[in-house]
Formats: structure tokens, sequence, C-alpha cells
């Protein structure tokens, strides 16, 4: 089956033409954000583009996904799902900078796929625990379906973590069963791997809040994340369990739920706010008006403000490792100490706070301790990197305080960054990527 696929897919690239964008632009301002400035805005989009294989999509992919193709440079990142066999044709007039490679066609791949004005790193491809439904029931076992995370730079120390899903289709129960497996599973690696980081959340979930409210409202209230249509066209008052919300004279009323969603939240350090949603029910169509795929597309337009008291270096190291960002933990405690765990590598480093408690990061080796007095603070990071099993892993660190106190460990290497607190600021706490040893580092910093 595969290599039918695989034949019918050449087959279908051949004579493909590429399209000039429709003339229409849509709302919101694109790409206006400002490498070095407090503030910035960006737009984005979720579209299933209905790229099974001929015969299984109830779209006509094979002519429609060429369209689509360029009508996707209106918006700074896009989120596609159903990328299966027409991938190419996608890619091909997409003129983003950073797109993530597909993970192959359908019964392969998840049809998840990221497209970016902005640096696009660290993505993960996560499979759904649970699946339901083979012909029927939404065929969600015939292919990989999960989810997607990445994260994307807007300027120096300035990311949001992005994250793309599929959700399990059907409303039989075990397909809803399925699909609050699924969407547990999200919002737990979110818990996990996003602290203290601005997130956007936006994809095919397959939930309506008339029919699993309970369920989208546990994962709100697990992460932090405020619904953009709920906010913007709802006024902030989530439908209730009922009858599902079809207006078809107004698809862009209160009175009109689709299964695409767009979640978002801030952080202490960016201040994030949606200010304009549309699904977007006139772009993406033919000469005859007619829809590219049986998904309406939808779109959010994002600005963003930074904090007066705190920044963010960017990190330095690897991509190994699991994220982490102190943000959240040291907004109000004082380092009091700092243990630096090292032998020929840096494996991990713990902090301690003035009231008693620890930050552990990585993990142990050999321990030397730095003791900080009651005025005193960290002024300075040195690092150094170089590859250990194909990737960069910090290799060395020099922590310098405003006493000029200081505490180092690992092995020097040639390739170095030193991270300096600005005169009226310190350095607060970390964030970055470790597992057994340290990958990456950054640095937070905080006004005095």
């Amino acid at each position: 089956m595969i290599d039918m696929y695989k034949s019918m897919y050449k087959a279908l690239l051949i004579g493909l033409a590429l399209l000039m964008v429709a003339s229409y632009v849509p709302q919101g301002e694109k790409g206006k954000a400002y490498a070095n400035s407090a503030t910035g805005s960006f737009n984005i989009l979720s579209y299933n583009v209905g790229g099974l294989p001929w015969g299984l999509s109830s779209s006509d992919p094979a002519s429609n996904t060429p369209l689509i193709s360029p009508k996707l440079n209106a918006y700074d990142i896009v989120n596609v799902q159903e990328d299966f066999n027409y991938h190419a044709a996608l890619y091909a007039n997409a003129n983003h900078a950073y797109k993530t490679a597909t993970s192959g066609g359908a019964g392969i791949g998840s049809g998840l796929n990221t497209l970016s004005i902005f640096p696009m790193t660290n993505l993960k491809r996560i499979t759904w625990n649970d699946r339901y439904g083979l012909i029927d029931n939404g065929s969600d076992q015939l292919t990989p379906k999960g989810f997607t995370a990445t994260r994307h730079r807007l300027a120096e120390g300035v990311f949001i973590d992005v994250y793309n899903l599929h959700a399990d289709a059907g409303t039989d129960s075990g397909s809803m069963a399925a699909r609050a497996s699924n969407i547990r599973q999200l919002y737990n690696y979110i818990v996990q791997h996003s602290e203290g980081n601005a997130v956007i959340v936006f994809g095919d979930t397959n939930t309506r809040y008339t029919r699993e409210k309970p369920l989208l409202d546990e994962m709100l209230s697990a992460t932090g994340l405020t619904d953009a249509w709920v906010e913007l066209v709802r006024g902030g008052v989530a439908p209730q369990l009922g009858d599902a919300l079809i207006d078809q004279n107004n698809l862009n009323s209160p009175n009109h739920e689709v299964v695409d969603k767009i979640f978002y939240r801030g952080s202490a350090f960016v201040d994030l706010q949606a200010t304009q949603y549309r699904l977007e029910d006139t772009y993406f169509t033919d000469s005859n008006g007619a829809q590219l795929s049986d998904h309406y597309a939808i779109s959010a337009v994002f600005s963003y403000t930074l904090s007066d008291q705190l920044s963010l270096s960017d990190p330095f190291g690897g991509s190994g490792g699991d994220a982490f960002n102190q943000l959240n933990h040291v907004l109000e405690r004082k380092i009091s100490s700092l243990t630096l765990q090292s032998g020929a590598r840096v494996d991990g480093f713990s902090l301690g706070f003035a009231d008693g408690s620890t930050l552990s990061v990585g993990g142990t080796a050999n321990a030397s301790v730095l003791q900080l007095d009651a005025d005193e603070y960290i002024a300075s990071v040195t690092l150094n990197r170089a590859v250990r099993n194909g990737d960069h892993r910090i290799f060395y660190m020099q922590v310098t305080t405003s006493k000029n106190k200081q505490i180092s460990g690992g092995t020097a290497t040639a390739d170095t960054v030193t991270y300096t607190a600005p005169a009226g600021w310190y350095i607060a706490g970390f964030h970055g990527r470790a597992g057994a040893e340290l990958d990456s580092l950054g640095v937070i910093y905080k006004r005095l």
C-alpha cells in the first residue's frame, strides 16, 4: 500500500501549476516583530489542508494544494494538519525561511508541519499514547497522529513555544476517550516542557465546548492558556454543553464554533495578547469561491510587550536534554548559593535561595559551592561549549559575583560566551536545556 501511495504521489505532482496568490490580504499586520525592541506583533494561521491521498480526502488536494501554497505567505507562523501526500506542492510557493521537514505521507507521518519567518528550533514530534478507529470512527489508528513542539525566536532572548496538534476524530465513546487522553497528554507536556515560557497552541483539536467543555476547561486551567476565539469573539464566555454552534450566516459570529482552535499565554517576561481572530472563509478559496479544504483556516494577530524589569539572553549550547526555565521561580527570590556539579564537563548546578528553597538542573558530579552575602549578586557567567555525541554541551562554566567571588568547573574550550549583567541589573536565574549533563544555558537578568 505504501508503494502505491508513493507512485500515486509522484504521478499527481506532474503538471502541478503554481498560481498567483489572490489579491485579498487577511486582517492584521504581518511581520512586525522588531529585533531589540520592547514591542512587536505577528500573525498566525492554523489550517487542516486535507492532504490525504486521492480517494481518501474529502476535498481535492491535487488541485487545491498548489493554490494554498502561496496564500500561506500572508502569515508569519503557520501550523498545518493533514499535510500528507501533497507536501512538496504545499511548500513549493511558501517563502517562509524556516519549515519543518515532512514526517511522511499518510500511514507513515503525522501530517503536522510548521512554517515560520522566525528562527525555529527544538522540533519535537510526539505520537498520541491513545488512538481509536480504523476504517470507521476517524481512521485515527491508520497514521501516527499527535502533536509537535517548536520554539520560535522573535528577537534576542524572546521566544514563543508553538504547539501544533491533530487530535483523535469521531464522536463515538472510543474516539471521545482517546481524544480526552490526547488533550491531557498535550497539556501535561506543556506543563513539563514550557514552564515560564510564552506559549501558543493551534491546530485541529476535534473538540467543541458544546461537546467537551469540561475537558477544555481542564486543559486551560492546567496550562494557564486562553482561547482566542472565546476571548475576542465571545467576550470571554465559552459556550456551554449542548447542541453544536453552526451559524452559516456569519462564520465569525459567537454562534459558530469550529474544532480548529487557538490557545495562548504570555509569561512574566513576554506580555502576549491576541488582538484579532478570524475564520478565513473567503481567502482560501478557488476562482469559483469554493473552499480549498474540508476545514476552514483560522488566524489570529498577536502583539507582545517585554517586561522592563526582566530580560533574557539567548541560550548557548546544544539541543539535547529537556528544556527548563527558572523565570517563575526567581521573581521574588534572591540567590544565596550556587552549587556547581562538574567533571570533564558541566553536569549540572543548583541554586539555593534565602528562603531555604533550592532549584536543581542537570546531573551530579564533583560539587563545589559558592556562598553569596546578603548584598551580593551574580554579575557574570562565562560558558564554554564543545561537541559530545554529535551535539554541543556545556564543557565549562564560571560564575562571578558583584564582589568578584568566583566558582568554576569543567574543561575550558575555545568556543565561549560571557553574559554580563548591565549596570543596575543582576543575573537572577537561568534557562536552557539539561539531562544527565548541562546541554545549553542562558541567563535571566533582573533589575536591582
